[in-house]
């Protein structure tokens, strides 16, 4: 639980995280270029399956933004913990819109997205409501272990 409580920590961490996200953001070519074929077979294959067609490659690609946001908010969160959910938000909001920007002005071969800058921003956000709940929680049990442990301590 204490290292949950170090901003410090969690802001080298956030910094840390930045470098990743930013290869992945600027990288020259669509990311997953490399995979493309493969997610059209599996996706053909589930559909065959009965899996319903809005199960499709935009909504792969939406849910990998927001899946890549949900760290970036937990760690915010957790690096500025008396900041509010919708501070940290903006802060999402602030990094992808800067992703977004940076493919459109820079990759010839990447696309700036508005839809983007929304999902990332939920991911983000997800991840801020996700670690203060979890945070709530271990303090919640901790306080309940913690009259116990003292009367154990006490003889008692």
């Amino acid at each position: 639980m204490k290292r949950l409580e170090q901003p410090r920590l969690w802001r080298a961490i956030l910094i840390a995280m930045l470098v990743p996200l930013a290869l992945i953001a600027f990288w020259p070519t669509p990311v997953d270029e490399p995979v493309s074929g493969e997610l059209a077979a599996f996706l053909k294959a589930i559909h065959s399956l009965g899996f319903p067609r809005w199960i499709n490659y935009a909504f792969v690609e939406a849910t990998a933004n927001v899946v890549l946001f949900v760290p970036l908010g937990c760690v915010a969160a957790l690096a500025f913990p008396s900041k509010r959910w919708w501070q940290v938000a903006a802060f999402g909001l602030l990094v992808s819109g800067c992703i977004e920007l940076g493919q459109e002005l820079f990759l010839h071969d990447r696309f700036a997205s508005p839809s983007d800058v929304v999902t990332n921003t939920a991911g983000c956000v997800i991840g801020v409501f996700a670690i203060r709940a979890i945070v709530r929680h271990l303090k919640r049990r901790q306080a309940q272990r913690q009259p116990a442990m003292n009367l154990s301590k006490n003889g008692q």
